[in-house]
């Protein structure tokens, strides 16, 4: 699933082409697409015609597009395979087009949301009482992602540490720090020398700050290429893909040399997905003691 960098590249896309836009029509091709939207495609359709958008937000992996009256927003869940195209009115339609969205202007051109898999959508939320950027509802209870000013890193160690759980699994926890899926985590634990099974509660405070800053480090510069594309399902709104897969130092490159030590680098099934580690510079964590136990002798 794309994750901070590849949603971040999307909602630029959007800022540029999309926003201060007022809606003319909207054609829902598939109701699946828009099976999150309670009211259904004919009632998404008709409340999104006449609007005119704001700037697109995001947070963490998720994408809205809020309206300029501020009462609500369009929420986009990308999953596996989910599309937000800018195309010209005259361009084909692609084969797996789910939602068209015109605009009342000259400009020539519409959004299209286009899902191979069927597992993203488009959905209509009311927007948190007193959010200025008109942030969703239904996402309040994701954290703030670590690109974002507001984002509080002693708060972060603390959760991190009452946690109980070990470090991937934190990282991928979207409500302690949203927007590091299975790719970045890889890649900033490998930069980390962190093990993906390392408990929590044994980070210190410069340690995690250490982890933080190779999370930053890592989306920054994946950013900068238009983040990961393994495949054709990942582009921005232009339709091009992104370039960091060749930058990758741990996801991916089972058997390949570490970058660092030459290891052969090892691929374990971690939470039906992989974890790409070196078992050099990343050792696992011993296991825990286990105490003896006991005998009571007879008197």
């Amino acid at each position: 699933m794309p994750e901070l960098p590849e949603v971040e590249v999307v909602r630029r896309g959007l800022e540029r082409w999309v926003s201060g836009r007022t809606v003319a029509e909207v054609q829902v091709l598939h109701p699946r697409a828009v099976r999150r939207h309670l009211g259904g495609a004919e009632d998404f359709a008709a409340r999104l015609t006449g609007r005119t958008t704001s700037v697109a937000r995001r947070r963490g992996k998720y994408l809205w597009l809020p309206f300029e009256d501020g009462a609500e927003s369009v929420l986009a869940h990308l999953g596996m395979s989910g599309q937000l195209l800018v195309q010209p009115h005259s361009a084909p339609d692609e084969k797996h087009l789910r939602v068209r969205m015109r605009f009342a202007d000259d400009t020539g051109t519409e959004l299209r949301f286009v899902d191979q898999r069927t597992f993203g959508g488009l959905s209509l939320h009311d927007t948190v009482p007193g959010a200025a950027d008109g942030l969703p509802d239904a996402i309040a209870h994701i954290a703030l992602d670590p690109l974002d000013p507001a984002f509080d890193e002693a708060a972060f160690h603390t959760a991190l540490r009452r946690r109980r759980t070990t470090v991937k699994r934190a990282l991928l926890d979207q409500s302690l720090i949203s927007g590091v899926g299975n790719i970045y985590a890889d890649e900033a634990l490998w930069r980390s020398r962190l093990h993906y099974d390392r408990p929590t509660a044994t980070l210190t405070r410069p340690r995690s700050a250490e982890l933080l800053g190779h999370v930053r480090e890592v989306m920054t510069a994946a950013l900068a290429v238009g983040g990961t594309s393994f495949d054709s399902l990942y582009v921005n709104v232009n339709g091009e893909s992104g370039y960091f897969e060749r930058s990758l130092d741990a996801y991916g490159r089972e058997n390949e040399p570490c970058r660092r030590c030459g290891t052969p680098m090892r691929r374990r099934p971690w939470m039906n997905r992989s974890s790409y580690f070196c078992p050099r510079c990343q050792r696992p964590p011993r296991p825990a003691a286990v105490p003896p136990l006991s005998v009571r002798m007879p008197s």
